[in-house]
């Protein structure tokens, strides 16, 4: 449909410039005394039709030019737009008045293009100071009153290049659920951006044949409906779509470029496409080995062995934050309290390891250490 208007509307406006201009034409190459060649209906419909067949050229790249005008403009605050148009209005108005001595002049290029050229450079620096003020025009006409410290007033903190503003969340991050936990303690600065896409599919899994699938959706969307409810956490729906895209993880890489943000996910395959993307990426997963309690070979603990490990006479324990402790000899004490030493840490993608032997086998290996010096003194009697 809308291509069929443009093209209607490049043949309205061919029958106005040929029903103005083809008259000097037919004077210009000698034809202005045939009658039924011209007149003004003859006139406008040749220029309806030239620009006609000219639309069926250049109809497909305006309309990719005014899709993607449409798209930066709704990427745009009102704000921005706003204090935009009026900037071009006031750009327009100086450069207008500033080129009025050259029209006296007599000099060609200077009474008649300068001045065209001049007004729209003025217009275009008006637009990119009224977008790229947005803030301190705000302040300025809005009568925002500077609050003062106690000792001395308070200096506006500016950010950074190394802060983005919106923090995209993933589907697996809302179905993980310690985001809400992480956004409720203030560690997340900005706008959590949640786009309509990621919305979608968190229904589409809510509604899945397969309960399990369907548990996971349906709290995926409790935690938004969570997060929505908390007065302290700015959160954001994008509406827009990449129609284009089909993968859900290909869009959210595509919208963090667009606007500047960080994917907010703990999925391990996606963090590392967005590292070869240049995507900044906060992985939730990362930050929750980050903040593990650091442990050492010779430390002491007391765990439970709950299940058997994967090689002869292991067994395996848990601590509280879910850390995998592995125990030499844990076979033998299934379900006790056991106190065992760490021996080594391994740090993997998925999480920490730990690996420990029973503290009593240390403490016999010790007491054998510390005994065998004497049965070798007493032998050698």
């Amino acid at each position: 449909m809308p291509k069929r208007i443009l093209m209607i509307l490049f043949a309205l406006v061919g029958a106005s410039i040929g029903g103005t201009f083809l008259p000097y034409f037919w004077q210009l190459v000698g034809f202005n005394g045939v009658v039924w060649l011209d007149n003004v209906f003859t006139n406008s419909i040749l220029g309806a039709l030239i620009f006609f067949l000219i639309s069926l050229m250049i109809v497909e790249p305006v309309l990719r030019g005014i899709k993607r005008i449409e798209k930066q403009l709704a990427d745009l605050s009102m704000g921005s737009l706003l204090f935009g148009s009026i900037g071009t209005i006031i750009g327009l108005l100086l450069g207008a008045l500033i080129s009025l001595p050259f029209y006296q002049l007599r000099i060609p290029f200077l009474n008649n293009v300068f001045p065209g050229l001049l007004i729209v450079l003025a217009g275009y620096l008006g637009l990119r100071m009224g977008s790229t003020r947005t803030d301190d025009l705000l302040k300025l006409f809005g009568g925002r009153k500077k609050e003062k410290a106690a000792q001395g007033e308070m200096l506006e903190r500016r950010a950074d290049d190394n802060f983005h503003k919106f923090k995209i969340l993933d589907t697996s991050v809302i179905i993980d659920g310690r985001i809400y936990d992480i956004a409720k303690t203030g560690f997340l600065e900005g706008v959590l951006l949640v786009p309509k896409f990621v919305l979608y599919e968190l229904q589409y899994i809510a509604d899945s044949g397969d309960s399990l699938k369907r548990v996971r959706g349906r709290r995926g969307l409790d935690i938004l409906n969570a997060l929505q409810k908390e007065d302290d956490i700015h959160m954001e729906m994008y509406e827009g779509d990449f129609e284009d895209i089909a993968e859900v993880d290909a869009k959210l890489l595509k919208l963090a470029k667009l606007l500047d943000g960080v994917v907010v996910t703990n999925d391990y395959n996606l963090n590392k496409v967005a590292e070869f993307q240049h995507v900044p990426v906060l992985n939730i997963n990362a930050l929750a080995n980050a903040v593990k309690p650091v442990v050492i070979p010779g430390e002491t603990m007391t765990v439970q062995v709950v299940k058997d490990g994967t090689e002869r006479q292991q067994g395996v324990a848990y601590l509280d934050d879910g850390t995998m402790v592995v125990v030499e000899d844990g076979h033998y004490f299934m379900n006790q309290r056991l106190e065992v030493v760490v021996t080594s840490a391994l740090q993997t993608a998925a999480g920490r390891m730990i690996f420990a032997k029973p503290a009593h086998a240390q403490k016999n290996i010790k007491d054998s250490q510390k005994s065998s010096p004497k049965g070798i003194s007493h032998a050698a009697k």
